[in-house]
């Protein structure tokens, strides 16, 4: 197999099938040799393994996770990319590639049908436009993952990654921590991939949790209470959740001190427990 990640390489194949990059689905193809195998081995890629990758590009990370895994099932929305992924991954038979828009597709089914009793990992190098809906997705429909190890943009992976309470935390931190462990795993630079984006990325790796937080009466409401808080950043959680939710300002406070907090706290100040606590009892009151 000749290295995916030359550029001399990808720019004959692109000629040879008359592909051009996509700005629009955020294409940007990995050209650092050692950051596809790093993937590969911390996500979880071994002989126990079934991988369901989302994006395949060229096949970069495709062919390194079929060299490890049981088996390989990639997703990629763009079918232009059909032709190059028949001759970059024509040598391996564990690898299977679904031409669909990953956001439209039903993925516990695509986990049934082609994993029958293997574990399952996600790995993944995510277009930056689409990171948190993708992440939030496959966590929210509590699919049968081990784990989810995906490349993001550097800003993204230290927020997914941040702890509760920190300054970085925002909604999606707190969603994260709610059904995984996330941790950062290292940092890919700009120069990584051409075209060269604006911005560093990050491999981070989210461990499925095997129960989420005790103590939520309606996972709806926390959810929806937890994206209010956050809804206009560093302003205090009463404000921020009364202007959002439109919930009378003393009846948010009523809420903050029955659960021991002070009304001058802001959300990037709770810890899960308390944002829990907070939740049941605005819910409670309204």
């Amino acid at each position: 197999m000749e290295d995916l990640t030359n550029i001399s390489v990808i720019k004959r194949l692109f000629e040879e099938s008359g592909f051009s990059f996509s700005k629009a689905l955020g294409q940007n193809f990995l050209i650092n040799p050692t950051v596809c195998p790093k993937i590969a081995e911390m996500g979880g890629a071994d002989s126990d393994h079934g991988i369901l990758e989302i994006g395949t590009g060229v096949g970069v990370l495709t062919n390194e996770l079929a060299q490890r895994a049981k088996k390989v099932v990639a997703i990629e929305i763009d079918t232009r990319l059909r032709p190059i992924l028949s001759e970059t991954l024509k040598e391996y038979d564990n690898v299977k590639v679904i031409f669909a828009d990953v956001m439209k597709t039903d993925l516990n089914n695509v986990i049934s049908e082609n994993f029958e009793d293997l574990r399952v990992a996600v790995c993944a190098n995510l277009p930056y436009y689409i990171t948190s809906p993708v992440i939030m997705m496959l966590l929210e429909q509590r699919l049968p993952l081990d784990s989810i190890t995906v490349m993001v943009q550097k800003e993204a992976g230290v927020r997914l990654c941040a702890p509760l309470p920190s300054r970085e935390a925002g909604a999606v931190t707190v969603a994260v921590n709610y059904y995984a462990e996330p941790e950062m795993l290292f940092n890919v630079s700009r120069g990584s991939f051409m075209p060269s984006p604006n911005v560093d990325s990050c491999v981070i790796r989210l461990k499925i949790n095997n129960d989420t937080p005790k103590g939520v009466a309606n996972e709806e409401f926390f959810f929806k209470t937890v994206r209010g808080a956050f809804s206009q950043r560093r302003k205090t959680l009463a404000n921020s959740v009364s202007s959002a939710m439109n919930i009378d300002k003393q009846t948010v406070n009523n809420a903050i001190t029955s659960v021991g907090l002070p009304q001058t706290i802001r959300p990037e100040n709770l810890t899960m427990q308390q944002f829990i606590a907070f939740s049941n009892a605005l819910e409670n009151i309204l």
